[in-house]
């Protein structure tokens, strides 16, 4: 949760929180959805902070059904649009006029939104393109890997500064994340630092410093997709972890077998042997 359309206040580099800026007319559609070459991208459209409220996450929860269903996507992609923002998360002023029955419908409605994410068999790429704070961390959280915009923003969970807590699975995902204590300080202070930090904490996977951020997060993506990867075995990986870490070790290893024998009859697992035994470089189908 957190966040409204927000400007960085250059006094406060790496700050509290953001300053709030004039909300400008909502586009007509939220979140913009494409494939190019095997990448669902998502990109969530509201500027200049790209803030999000109940239709937006209706339209994420739509876009991710879509790549789920879509036997073409191999990859999905979320980014914010422009070039200061991924995401300053939950739109304040939505929340502000709203009444507690529906904050707490749209709470749950956002956590169901992004365990599907989660849950989705396709590996998922949070492409950081800029400030990356409250619930756009949280959206960032769901993702399976995150990559981030060199001295792209900062990136933090503040909303403790409005007196609530991350309230789209940012207690949880960060705590499994980083750890109890961890978390908790990062969580408590309502600190902001920068993707350099976020690098060193695990919380970043990688940082993109080329000219063409985008160029360079779709070339990331692309290395899970055929050719280059057996898509189906990255997301069976990812649905053993996911799935496995919740349970006791004993169904994790339930799980784990019954990915391991749906990639046994897969053509690419085939085609993986078959490459090996001839010394020649596979070529992955996705199937």
């Amino acid at each position: 949760m957190g966040g409204d359309l927000f400007e960085p206040d250059d006094s406060r580099v790496g700050g509290e929180w953001f300053q709030p800026k004039t909300r400008v007319q909502m586009a007509d559609k939220l979140i913009n959805y494409e494939v190019q070459d095997g990448v669902a991208v998502i990109t969530m459209v509201d500027p200049p902070a790209n803030t999000y409220t109940h239709e937006m996450m209706r339209e994420l929860d739509e876009a991710i059904l879509e790549a789920r269903f879509d036997e073409g996507v191999h990859v999905i992609l979320i980014r914010g649009s422009g070039e200061k923002f991924f995401s300053a998360g939950a739109n304040i002023g939505m929340l502000q006029k709203a009444d507690p029955y529906f904050k707490y419908y749209f709470c749950l409605h956002a956590n169901e939104t992004l365990n599907r994410l989660e849950q989705t068999p396709k590996i998922v790429i949070g492409a950081l393109n800029g400030h990356t704070v409250g619930g756009g961390l949280e959206i960032a959280l769901a993702c399976d890997l995150r990559v981030a915009k060199k001295d792209g923003g900062v990136i933090g969970l503040p909303e403790v500064t409005l007196g609530v807590l991350p309230g789209t699975g940012g207690t949880q995902r960060l705590g499994r994340m980083l750890g109890k204590s961890k978390a908790i300080e990062l969580m408590v202070t309502g600190r902001t630092f920068d993707f350099e930090e976020a690098l060193e904490l695990g919380i970043v996977n990688e940082i993109l410093d080329g000219e063409d951020f985008m160029a360079e997060a779709m070339e990331y993506a692309r290395q899970f997709a055929p050719p280059n990867a057996a898509s189906k075995a990255v997301g069976r990986i990812k649905r053993a972890v996911c799935s496995g870490i919740e349970v006791p070790f004993s169904e994790g290893l339930a799980i784990e077998r019954e990915m391991q024998q749906q990639l046994f009859e897969s053509a690419d697992a085939r085609e993986g042997l078959d490459a090996y035994i001839e010394k020649r470089k596979p070529e992955f189908a996705g199937r």
